[in-house]
């Protein structure tokens, strides 16, 4: 993040704006609340205790029906794209925009609920490779892509589109060959996702088609 402070600011406006869909998510923010306050830097990828803020997005595709996850190769799990803050990120839309154009190649997507949040989430990370356990404190936005078009970049395994309301009777399974049903580009039915992607799923899916679609909300 280039000015923390300012990062920090724009946290707390966006928590502001918030309404927890439940008891969890206000414990969430209330987490992400207490990471603003006074002490090192929360954007540092390297500040462990108690861990520090990440930016992601939940991506739908053109048409609101379908939602974007990447297979995440370090935790093996099926996810929205997302990352840690780099130094020159202007803020927390930008840093989001960023990775999921690193992660699945989707650029210039639209901001579905404009400069707000759709969801937070705190979840542990393991240690590995000389990193030691944290949390990760996510920031999460909603987008909808132009185009149905993607690019699995680095450490991202395969990216897919998933309908939405497919989410809940997802099969294992490995990624197909292009064109395939569940490969790269294509719907498809990965394994069981994240729990906290179901939860924001259903957040999504309690937006009128309206405002999934781009129609005026």
């Amino acid at each position: 993040m280039t000015d923390p402070e300012s990062g920090r600011r724009e946290v707390r406006r966006l928590l502001d704006a918030l309404r927890p869909a439940d008891a969890l998510e206000a414990e969430h923010v209330s987490a992400l609340r207490a990471l603003l306050r006074p002490g090192p830097d929360p954007f540092r990828r390297d500040r462990w205790v108690p861990g520090h803020f990440t930016a992601s997005a939940f991506v739908l595709s053109p048409g609101g029906d379908a939602l974007l996850l990447i297979e995440h190769r370090k935790l093996q799990r099926w996810l929205q794209p997302g990352g840690h803050f780099e130094p020159d990120d202007a803020g927390v839309i930008e840093a989001a925009l960023r990775e999921v154009a690193e992660e699945t190649g989707v650029v210039s997507p639209v901001l579905v609920l404009g400069d707000t949040l759709l969801d937070v989430d705190v979840h542990q990370i393991p240690a590995r490779s000389g990193e030691p356990a944290h949390a990760h404190f996510d920031l999460r936005i909603l987008l909808r892509a132009p185009s149905l078009e993607l690019e699995a970049g680095g450490g991202v395994g395969a990216v897919r589109w998933v309908p939405l309301d497919a989410l809940d009777a997802l099969d294992a399974g490995a990624p197909g060959a292009p064109g395939a049903p569940g490969a790269p580009g294509a719907p498809g039915a990965p394994g069981a996702p994240d729990a906290s992607v179901v939860r924001a799923v259903a957040k999504i899916q309690a937006l009128s088609p309206g405002v999934r679609c781009g129609a005026p909300r």
